[in-house]
C-alpha cells in the first residue's frame, strides 16, 4: 500500500462524518464520543435491544466493546453484530480483558461464534484468550506474555477468518495473510484510560468509508500513533491529565500530509 492511499482515508473520514454506533464500556463512554466527534467521525451510544438493530441500520461502523460487561448488554451486541452482519456494516470488537475472568472469556467467544467481527481489536492477552489459549492477564490490562504479537496476531486472523489488531509498543495488523507492523504512538497512552478503547472505535469510523480493512486498520493506526506522538511533545511533560486533553486536540489537528510525511510502518 502507498502512502498516499493510507494518509488520504483521514479527510474522508472527515468529508463523510460517519455515524459509528458504540456498544461500549461505561469507564471510556465520553472519551470515545469525544475522540470520534475530535476525529471527524460521528458517534451514538445505543445498548437498549428495543433500539440497537435500527441504530445498526443508519450506522457506517458497529463498535463492540465487553469493558463492563453484563448478559443483558451481550445480547444487545449480539442483535446489532447480526443486523450489521445482514447489511455489510462492518464490526469492530474489542474484547477487553478477556481472559481475566471465566465469564468474560466466554461472553468473548460467544459474541466472536454469533457475530461475523471484520476487526477484532486487542492486546496480545485478550487476542490469545479470544482464541482458548491461556495468556497471563491483570484485570483489563495485558499481562506479560510469552511468544511472538506476530505469529499471534496471524494464528487468530486464519482461525477466526477476520483483521486482527494487537497493540503494544508496535501494532501488529493482519488478516492472516498481508501482515504490518506500525511503529507510532507514545507509552504515555497507557497511562490515560480508554485509549485503546478509543482507538478501536476510531478503526471503525475508518473502516466505515473504506471497504480495504487492512489499508482502513494500517490508516487508523498511522493517524492514532502520529496523534499520541504529537501530543507528547505539546504536553507530556506536564503528566497523563493534560496529555489526555492535547491528545484529543491532536485527534483534530492531525493533517493527511502528517500522516504521509510521520507514518512509520512496514510489511513482515
Amino acid at each position: 500500500m502507498n502512502h498516499h492511499d493510507v494518509s488520504s482515508i483521514l479527510q474522508r473520514v472527515r468529508d463523510e462524518n460517519p455515524l459509528v454506533h458504540n456498544i461500549t464500556n461505561v469507564v471510556v463512554t465520553n472519551f470515545t464520543a469525544n475522540g470520534l466527534l475530535a476525529v471527524g467521525a460521528s458517534p451514538v451510544m445505543a445498548y437498549a435491544p428495543e433500539e440497537v438493530a435500527d441504530m445498526v441500520r443508519i450506522s457506517r461502523a458497529l463498535v463492540l466493546n465487553i469493558g463492563t460487561l453484563n448478559k443483558d448488554v451481550v445480547s444487545s451486541m449480539v442483535l446489532a453484530g447480526k443486523t450489521a452482519n445482514e447489511l455489510g456494516i462492518p464490526v469492530i470488537f474489542d474484547p477487553v480483558g478477556a481472559g481475566a475472568t471465566p465469564f468474560r472469556t466466554e461472553m468473548a467467544q460467544k459474541i466472536i461464534e454469533e457475530v461475523n467481527v471484520s476487526v477484532i481489536r486487542g492486546n496480545a492477552a485478550e487476542v490469545a484468550n479470544v482464541l482458548g489459549e491461556k495468556w497471563e492477564i491483570k484485570g483489563v490490562d495485558g499481562g506479560t506474555h510469552q511468544g511472538s504479537n506476530i505469529e499471534l496476531a496471524v494464528t487468530a486472523a486464519q482461525k477466526l477468518n477476520t483483521t486482527v489488531v494487537i497493540t503494544g509498543k508496535d501494532d501488529v495488523l493482519t488478516d492472516g495473510t498481508t501482515t504490518y507492523l506500525v511503529s507510532n504512538g507514545h507509552p504515555l497512552l497507557t497511562k490515560v484510560t480508554g485509549t485503546g478503547c478509543l482507538l478501536t472505535s476510531v478503526i471503525g469510523a475508518f473502516a466505515g468509508v473504506e471497504k480495504n480493512l487492512l489499508l482502513a486498520g494500517l490508516s487508523a493506526l498511522s493517524f492514532y500513533g502520529i496523534a499520541a506522538e504529537k501530543a507528547f511533545e505539546k504536553a507530556g511533560h506536564l503528566g497523563p491529565g493534560s496529555f489526555q486533553i492535547e491528545f484529543l486536540n491532536q485527534l483534530s489537528l492531525v493533517t493527511s500530509e502528517d500522516i504521509e510525511q510521520l507514518s512509520s510502518y512496514k510489511q513482515v
